[in-house]
């Protein structure tokens, strides 16, 4: 089976894990800092927490904002429940905006109407989350545009976007996902399929010291040892106190030297994934479906390189055609809105009809960087024969 993701393992990446499994820290050591400040400086932000997965720097996010029961927190329903699920987890109301039907990425067209509704109804959202989705970036900068105006903290949910860019209208420069030019906060994520790895893992990055010392407490039980955020004088050396409600996301220092080498990586990993969707546009091109567009916000790191067939009608036939050949395809994502926890609180089929037209027709095809042009040959004749039948 081609699976349509998967990590890619070096030897330097198996040392670095033995190295820690031999150093005198397994969690809580320098490896955690010192990946930090590497992913830092290649995003060209001045703060990072690394924790124990993207889900759990999505939660330190929202709480470093402030979003609490009675906020609002909107974002895109095409993506993975984690990024709304977040807001949840404060006690927060969600809602949706809904994507462009060709990217399924937030629509600025929807955003600005719902804004504007929004405002004359006074539910403005405290926060939105704008979803990178399959490492495209969303127009961040339109997007800042409009909720600025209102005072709208914006987080960038880029899971699936380390690596990638997007363009500044002003000068046309481009600027590397993860800087925060247009953001409060931005999320990496780290799982084994995402284009580097810490095995499970997660980063939020900021250019704001009071959201960084935030973040760094709700991932620690909300503890602190910082004699000058304590409430009385400290007792000595041992001393800490709770001053939060934290929690326990702490990345390990494993995860962390892992993913310090596979950072390393990261522009290779990249490059490759390029050339394997250049592959892909070539030995796709005249079969019925439309192939993914580059970026037009800016460099795509191509996490997922997902299609649309031309008939919806087609997907499930096409997909279990395409598994039954030993491609491990997949679908990125079902609505969040259509989940059933998410009908619970209201919303139903019909609610954001382009991302439900979106999600009808696509198809998520393998991607990775060791990917080989003889597997994305395989891949094409077994898709070409699924859209046949």
């Amino acid at each position: 089976m081609i699976p349509y993701g998967r990590q890619s393992i070096d030897n330097a990446d198996i040392q670095s894990v033995v190295d820690i499994l031999t150093s005198d820290f397994l969690t809580q050591g320098p490896a955690v800092p010192a990946f930090e400040q590497a992913l830092a400086s290649y995003c060209n932000v001045p703060y990072a927490v690394a924790v124990n997965s993207a889900t759990s720097a999505l939660h330190i996010a929202c709480l470093a904002l402030e979003v609490k029961p009675g906020d609002r927190v909107w974002t895109s329903p095409i993506s993975f429940v984690a990024s709304a699920n977040c807001a949840l987890y404060c006690g927060a109301t969600v809602d949706f905006v809904d994507v462009e039907p060709d990217t399924g990425l937030m629509s600025v067209k929807a955003l600005a109407a719902k804004l504007q509704q929004a405002a004359a109804n006074n539910t403005l959202p405290k926060v939105l989350i704008a979803v990178h989705l399959a490492g495209h970036s969303c127009a961040m900068q339109q997007i800042a545009t409009l909720c600025q105006p209102y005072d709208i903290r914006i987080i960038e949910d880029a899971s699936h976007s380390i690596g990638g860019s997007y363009l500044q209208q002003k000068d046309g420069q481009p600027q590397k996902i993860g800087s925060c030019q247009f953001s409060d906060i931005t999320v990496f994520s780290f799982h084994p399929v995402k284009i580097i790895t810490t095995a499970e893992g997660g980063m939020a990055l900021t250019k704001d010291l009071t959201l960084v010392t935030r973040m760094q407490l709700f991932r620690s039980h909300g503890i602190t040892r910082n004699p000058n955020d304590m409430t009385e004088i400290s007792h000595g050396p041992w001393y800490y106190q709770q001053v939060e409600l934290g929690l326990n996301y702490r990345m390990t220092e494993l995860q962390a030297a892992l993913g310090l080498s596979q950072l390393s990586r990261l522009d290779t990993f990249i490059a490759k994934r390029l050339d394997a969707v250049a592959r892909y546009q070539v030995l796709l091109q005249d079969l019925p479906l439309d192939l993914p567009d580059e970026c037009p916000a800016g460099q795509s790191a191509w996490h997922l390189y997902i299609i649309r067939l031309h008939d919806e009608n087609r997907r499930l036939a096409v997909f279990e055609a395409l598994r039954s050949s030993g491609i491990g395809v997949n679908v990125h994502y079902i609505p969040i809105h259509t989940q059933p926890y998410y009908q619970q609180l209201g919303f139903q089929w019909g609610d954001f009809p382009q991302a439900e037209a979106f999600y009808s027709r696509i198809i998520s095809l393998p991607l990775y960087a060791d990917l080989t042009p003889e597997q994305q040959q395989q891949v094409a004749t077994a898709l070409q024969s699924a859209c046949k039948e």
